[in-house]
Protein backbone atom coordinates (compact mmCIF):
# COMPACT_ATOMS: atom_id res chain seq x y z
CA UNK A 1 0.00 0.00 0.00
CA UNK A 2 1.42 3.45 0.03
CA UNK A 3 0.88 7.10 0.35
CA UNK A 4 -0.21 10.68 -0.46
CA UNK A 5 -3.78 10.81 -1.57
CA UNK A 6 -5.22 13.12 0.81
CA UNK A 7 -5.84 17.04 1.22
CA UNK A 8 -6.77 17.91 4.62
CA UNK A 9 -9.30 20.54 5.88
CA UNK A 10 -8.26 24.14 7.15
CA UNK A 11 -7.11 25.03 10.22
CA UNK A 12 -9.82 26.75 13.03
CA UNK A 13 -10.26 30.06 13.77
CA UNK A 14 -7.95 30.19 17.60
CA UNK A 15 -5.04 31.62 19.54
CA UNK A 16 -1.83 30.62 17.49
CA UNK A 17 -0.08 27.96 19.85
CA UNK A 18 3.48 26.44 19.82
CA UNK A 19 1.94 22.58 19.25
CA UNK A 20 -0.49 24.36 15.89
CA UNK A 21 -0.31 22.87 12.86
CA UNK A 22 0.49 25.20 9.80
CA UNK A 23 -2.51 26.14 8.12
CA UNK A 24 -4.21 24.13 5.85
CA UNK A 25 -2.90 21.21 8.29
CA UNK A 26 -4.18 19.33 10.92
CA UNK A 27 -2.99 16.31 13.63
CA UNK A 28 -4.57 13.22 13.25
CA UNK A 29 -4.05 11.32 16.36
CA UNK A 30 -4.49 7.45 16.77
CA UNK A 31 -4.35 5.88 20.33
CA UNK A 32 -5.03 2.62 21.04
CA UNK A 33 -5.50 1.11 23.99
CA UNK A 34 -5.37 -2.12 25.82
CA UNK A 35 -7.75 -2.49 29.22
CA UNK A 36 -5.46 -4.54 32.09
CA UNK A 37 -6.97 -8.29 33.42
CA UNK A 38 -7.84 -6.63 36.64
CA UNK A 39 -10.59 -4.70 35.40
CA UNK A 40 -12.26 -7.87 34.28
CA UNK A 41 -11.91 -8.93 38.37
CA UNK A 42 -14.08 -5.58 39.47
CA UNK A 43 -17.86 -6.01 40.62
CA UNK A 44 -20.26 -5.02 38.49
CA UNK A 45 -21.15 -1.48 40.59
CA UNK A 46 -17.29 -0.44 40.28
CA UNK A 47 -17.21 -1.05 36.81
CA UNK A 48 -20.35 1.19 36.03
CA UNK A 49 -18.69 3.54 38.15
CA UNK A 50 -15.62 3.93 35.85
CA UNK A 51 -17.80 4.01 32.84
CA UNK A 52 -20.53 7.00 34.11
CA UNK A 53 -16.85 8.73 34.88
CA UNK A 54 -15.09 7.81 31.62
CA UNK A 55 -18.07 9.15 29.56
CA UNK A 56 -18.31 12.13 31.06
CA UNK A 57 -14.88 12.90 30.03
CA UNK A 58 -15.65 11.69 26.31
CA UNK A 59 -18.34 14.60 26.50
CA UNK A 60 -15.90 17.48 27.09
CA UNK A 61 -14.05 16.35 23.70
CA UNK A 62 -16.24 17.73 21.06
CA UNK A 63 -13.49 20.09 20.21
CA UNK A 64 -11.24 17.26 19.07
CA UNK A 65 -13.92 15.83 16.45
CA UNK A 66 -13.48 12.41 18.12
CA UNK A 67 -13.87 9.07 16.70
CA UNK A 68 -14.06 5.75 18.69
CA UNK A 69 -13.73 1.93 17.50
CA UNK A 70 -13.45 -1.22 19.39
CA UNK A 71 -11.21 -4.19 18.46
CA UNK A 72 -12.80 -6.28 21.01
CA UNK A 73 -12.28 -10.06 19.56
CA UNK A 74 -10.88 -8.67 16.77
CA UNK A 75 -7.09 -7.88 17.81
CA UNK A 76 -5.35 -9.31 21.18
CA UNK A 77 -3.59 -6.49 21.97
CA UNK A 78 -5.79 -3.77 22.02
CA UNK A 79 -9.34 -3.28 23.09
CA UNK A 80 -10.07 -0.14 21.52
CA UNK A 81 -9.24 3.20 19.92
CA UNK A 82 -9.71 7.09 19.95
CA UNK A 83 -8.62 8.91 16.73
CA UNK A 84 -8.82 12.54 17.20
CA UNK A 85 -8.55 15.98 14.54
CA UNK A 86 -7.20 18.83 16.04
CA UNK A 87 -5.24 21.84 14.71
CA UNK A 88 -3.05 21.61 17.84
CA UNK A 89 -1.66 19.77 19.82
CA UNK A 90 -3.02 21.32 23.69
CA UNK A 91 -6.37 19.86 23.53
CA UNK A 92 -5.09 16.55 22.42
CA UNK A 93 -3.06 16.24 25.50
CA UNK A 94 -5.54 17.46 28.14
CA UNK A 95 -7.39 14.97 26.88
CA UNK A 96 -5.25 12.05 27.04
CA UNK A 97 -4.35 13.52 30.42
CA UNK A 98 -7.96 13.50 31.39
CA UNK A 99 -8.48 10.31 30.47
CA UNK A 100 -5.74 8.65 31.97
CA UNK A 101 -6.79 10.11 35.29
CA UNK A 102 -10.25 8.38 35.42
CA UNK A 103 -10.91 5.34 37.54
CA UNK A 104 -11.11 3.81 34.22
CA UNK A 105 -7.62 4.92 33.47
CA UNK A 106 -5.68 3.43 36.37
CA UNK A 107 -6.24 0.31 34.28
CA UNK A 108 -5.18 1.49 30.81
CA UNK A 109 -2.23 0.62 28.82
CA UNK A 110 -1.30 2.40 25.27
CA UNK A 111 0.99 -0.20 23.15
CA UNK A 112 -0.22 1.63 20.10
CA UNK A 113 -0.03 5.03 19.42
CA UNK A 114 0.24 7.15 16.28
CA UNK A 115 0.80 11.06 15.40
CA UNK A 116 0.08 12.45 11.31
CA UNK A 117 -0.57 15.52 9.82
CA UNK A 118 -2.48 16.09 6.86
CA UNK A 119 -1.43 17.97 3.93
CA UNK A 120 -1.90 18.28 0.09
CA UNK A 121 -0.49 15.14 -1.82
CA UNK A 122 1.85 15.63 -4.68
CA UNK A 123 0.79 13.11 -7.03
CA UNK A 124 -2.81 13.85 -7.02
CA UNK A 125 -2.97 16.90 -9.16
CA UNK A 126 -5.85 16.67 -11.35
CA UNK A 127 -6.29 13.30 -10.50
CA UNK A 128 -10.31 12.04 -9.71
CA UNK A 129 -11.65 9.48 -7.03
CA UNK A 130 -15.02 8.30 -8.86
CA UNK A 131 -17.70 8.74 -6.38
CA UNK A 132 -15.20 11.16 -3.67
CA UNK A 133 -14.60 14.27 -6.43
CA UNK A 134 -10.87 13.87 -5.55
CA UNK A 135 -9.10 12.85 -2.20
CA UNK A 136 -10.64 12.37 1.13
CA UNK A 137 -11.00 15.33 3.16
CA UNK A 138 -11.14 15.46 7.26
CA UNK A 139 -11.10 11.83 9.44
CA UNK A 140 -12.89 9.47 8.82
CA UNK A 141 -16.70 10.10 8.89
CA UNK A 142 -19.21 7.02 8.97
CA UNK A 143 -18.09 4.00 7.83
CA UNK A 144 -19.07 0.90 9.96
CA UNK A 145 -14.48 -0.07 9.51
CA UNK A 146 -11.57 1.50 9.60
CA UNK A 147 -8.77 0.14 8.92
CA UNK A 148 -5.05 1.69 10.02
CA UNK A 149 -1.48 0.75 9.30
CA UNK A 150 2.20 2.80 9.84
CA UNK A 151 3.53 2.81 6.87
CA UNK A 152 7.48 3.30 5.76
CA UNK A 153 8.87 3.55 2.45
CA UNK A 154 12.07 1.95 1.06
CA UNK A 155 15.06 4.66 0.63
CA UNK A 156 15.25 3.91 -2.84
CA UNK A 157 11.53 5.56 -3.46
CA UNK A 158 12.93 9.10 -2.78
CA UNK A 159 16.10 8.87 -4.81
CA UNK A 160 13.60 8.29 -7.81
CA UNK A 161 12.79 11.20 -9.95
CA UNK A 162 9.02 12.58 -9.22
CA UNK A 163 7.76 11.78 -12.59
CA UNK A 164 8.68 8.54 -12.40
CA UNK A 165 7.19 8.21 -9.00
CA UNK A 166 3.86 9.97 -9.96
CA UNK A 167 4.15 7.58 -13.23
CA UNK A 168 3.91 4.47 -10.63
CA UNK A 169 1.50 6.37 -8.01
CA UNK A 170 -0.67 6.59 -11.36
CA UNK A 171 -0.77 2.59 -11.08
CA UNK A 172 -1.63 2.84 -7.61
CA UNK A 173 -4.57 5.28 -7.84
CA UNK A 174 -5.80 3.12 -11.01
CA UNK A 175 -6.01 0.28 -8.74
CA UNK A 176 -7.90 1.92 -6.04
CA UNK A 177 -10.61 3.06 -8.64
CA UNK A 178 -12.02 -0.69 -8.35
CA UNK A 179 -13.10 -0.88 -5.08
CA UNK A 180 -14.98 3.17 -5.15
CA UNK A 181 -16.36 2.34 -1.47
CA UNK A 182 -12.86 2.24 -0.05
CA UNK A 183 -11.89 5.58 0.93
CA UNK A 184 -8.35 6.57 2.14
CA UNK A 185 -6.89 8.91 5.10
CA UNK A 186 -3.42 9.53 4.55
CA UNK A 187 -1.62 11.32 7.40
CA UNK A 188 2.45 12.05 7.55
CA UNK A 189 4.64 11.84 10.13
CA UNK A 190 7.75 12.91 8.73
CA UNK A 191 9.99 14.01 11.48
CA UNK A 192 7.14 13.89 14.22
CA UNK A 193 6.51 9.74 14.83
CA UNK A 194 9.02 6.68 14.20
CA UNK A 195 7.10 6.00 10.91
CA UNK A 196 6.79 8.32 7.52
CA UNK A 197 2.69 7.79 7.22
CA UNK A 198 -0.50 6.83 9.15
CA UNK A 199 -3.10 5.30 6.31
CA UNK A 200 -6.34 4.51 7.50
CA UNK A 201 -9.19 2.88 5.01
CA UNK A 202 -12.89 3.41 5.70
CA UNK A 203 -15.02 1.30 4.95
CA UNK A 204 -18.28 -1.04 5.40
CA UNK A 205 -17.12 -4.65 3.82
CA UNK A 206 -13.97 -6.01 5.62
CA UNK A 207 -14.07 -8.77 2.86
CA UNK A 208 -13.99 -5.63 0.14
CA UNK A 209 -10.68 -3.99 1.37
CA UNK A 210 -8.93 -7.52 1.82
CA UNK A 211 -9.76 -7.96 -1.93
CA UNK A 212 -8.11 -4.34 -3.04
CA UNK A 213 -4.80 -4.85 -0.52
CA UNK A 214 -4.21 -8.56 -2.18
CA UNK A 215 -4.82 -6.72 -5.62
CA UNK A 216 -2.14 -4.06 -5.09
CA UNK A 217 0.18 -6.84 -3.77
CA UNK A 218 1.26 -6.60 -7.61
CA UNK A 219 1.85 -3.49 -8.31
CA UNK A 220 5.02 -1.49 -8.83
CA UNK A 221 4.54 0.94 -5.91
CA UNK A 222 4.61 -2.17 -3.32
CA UNK A 223 7.90 -2.94 -4.32
CA UNK A 224 8.81 -0.13 -2.24
CA UNK A 225 7.06 -0.65 0.71
CA UNK A 226 9.50 -1.63 3.78
CA UNK A 227 6.55 -1.31 6.71
CA UNK A 228 3.18 -1.88 6.80
CA UNK A 229 2.31 -3.40 10.08
CA UNK A 230 0.64 -3.66 12.35
CA UNK A 231 -2.77 -3.56 10.93
CA UNK A 232 -6.05 -2.87 13.03
CA UNK A 233 -9.59 -3.30 12.03
CA UNK A 234 -11.46 -1.17 14.39
CA UNK A 235 -14.94 -1.39 14.28
CA UNK A 236 -16.87 1.99 14.76
CA UNK A 237 -18.92 2.57 18.00
CA UNK A 238 -20.52 5.17 20.34
CA UNK A 239 -18.61 5.77 23.55
CA UNK A 240 -21.33 3.69 25.61
CA UNK A 241 -21.02 0.71 23.34
CA UNK A 242 -17.61 0.95 23.58
CA UNK A 243 -17.35 0.84 26.95
CA UNK A 244 -19.97 -2.43 26.88
CA UNK A 245 -17.63 -4.19 24.86
CA UNK A 246 -14.76 -4.18 27.60
CA UNK A 247 -16.97 -6.62 29.72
Amino acid sequence: MTEEQQTGPQQQQGEPSAGDAEPGKRFLKYTFFKVAREWRSLDPSSKEDCRREFLGVLAGSSPLRPSFFSLVGIRGDVDFMILTDTATLDPLQDLMAGVLATKLGRYLETPFSYLAMTKPSHYIGSHKHPGQEGAVEGPPSTSRFLFVYPFVKKREWYRLPFEERRRIMAEHFKIGHRYPAIKIHTGYSFGIDDQEFVLSFEGDSPAEFLALVEELRGSEASMYTQLETPIFTCRRVDPSRLLSLLG
